[in-house]
C-alpha cells in the first residue's frame, strides 16, 4: 500500500473520475461533480493505492480552530474488501505525519463525520474522544461539537446533545469505512440509533492525538 497526499488544487479531472469509480455502484456515491466541490472545499486530498489500484482517498485539512491544532477530515472513503482496515491506517498513518510536522510537540484534534460504527476505527488510540459509552459530553465538547459542524458547512444542523448533524438529502461528505476484519469499539452503534446516512445525517465526532503519540508514530493504531 502506497499513500500520497497533494494540494487539492494538484488533483485532476482524470483523478476525479478515478476516484468516483470507486463507489460509482454503491452508496454514497460520490460522482465526479461532488467530489470537484470537494476539491474547492479542502486543502489536501490523499490516496491510498495497491499497486495502480485505488484503494482509498480522503480530502482534508490542517488548520487551528481558535488556536487549537485540528486535522479535519471532511471525505474518507475506502474500498470495501479484506484490505479496508490497511487502507483506513495506511491513510490516517500519512495524516497524522503531516500533523505532526505542521504542529510539533502540540496535541491535536482530529474531528471528522461518520456514516456507521465501523468509522469509529479512525479513532482508535485517540484521548477523550466525543461521543463516547458512558460519558455525558461536557458545555466544551458540544461547543466543539458546534465549531466543527460549522466547519463543515452546516452549523445550525447539528444536535449539540447527540452530536448529530441533519442536512438536505444528497451527496454529503464524512468518512465511509465498513469494517473487514477490525474490531468496532464497543458500544458505539449505540450512538447511531435512528441516523440514516443515505438522507444526509451525519455524526460528527472528535478525539485528540497527543504530541508523545504523533512524535512516537504510534498513530493510527
Amino acid at each position: 500500500m502506497t499513500v500520497t497526499t497533494k494540494d487539492t488544487t494538484a488533483l485532476s479531472d482524470a483523478e476525479l473520475a478515478e476516484m468516483a469509480d470507486l463507489c460509482v455502484d454503491r452508496e454514497p456515491n460520490f460522482d465526479i461533480g461532488f467530489l470537484s466541490k470537494q476539491r474547492e472545499e479542502w486543502v489536501l486530498v490523499t490516496h491510498a493505492r495497491e499497486g495502480t489500484k485505488l484503494r482509498g482517498y480522503s480530502f482534508s485539512t490542517l488548520e487551528r480552530i481558535g488556536g487549537t491544532p485540528s486535522l479535519l477530515v471532511g471525505l474518507l472513503l475506502v474500498d470495501r474488501n479484506a484490505k479496508s482496515d490497511q487502507t483506513l491506517k495506511a491513510i490516517l498513518h500519512d495524516q497524522f505525519r503531516r500533523a505532526l510536522l505542521a504542529f510539533p510537540d502540540e496535541d491535536v484534534l482530529l474531528g471528522s463525520r461518520l456514516t456507521s460504527p465501523d468509522g469509529f476505527r479512525a479513532f482508535a488510540g485517540l484521548e477523550d474522544v466525543v461521543p463516547r459509552q458512558g460519558y455525558k459530553p461536557t458545555g466544551e465538547d458540544r461547543a466543539w461539537g458546534r465549531r466543527l459542524a460549522k466547519r463543515f458547512g452546516a452549523e445550525k444542523s447539528i444536535d449539540d446533545k447527540t452530536f448529530v448533524m441533519s442536512v438536505s438529502p444528497g451527496p454529503v461528505g464524512g468518512l465511509d469505512y465498513v469494517v473487514a476484519k477490525a474490531p468496532i469499539p464497543e458500544g458505539v452503534h449505540e450512538f447511531f440509533v435512528g441516523i440514516d446516512a443515505d438522507k444526509g445525517q451525519r455524526l460528527v465526532v472528535f478525539g485528540w492525538a497527543m504530541a508523545e503519540s504523533l512524535a512516537s508514530a504510534k498513530l493510527p493504531k
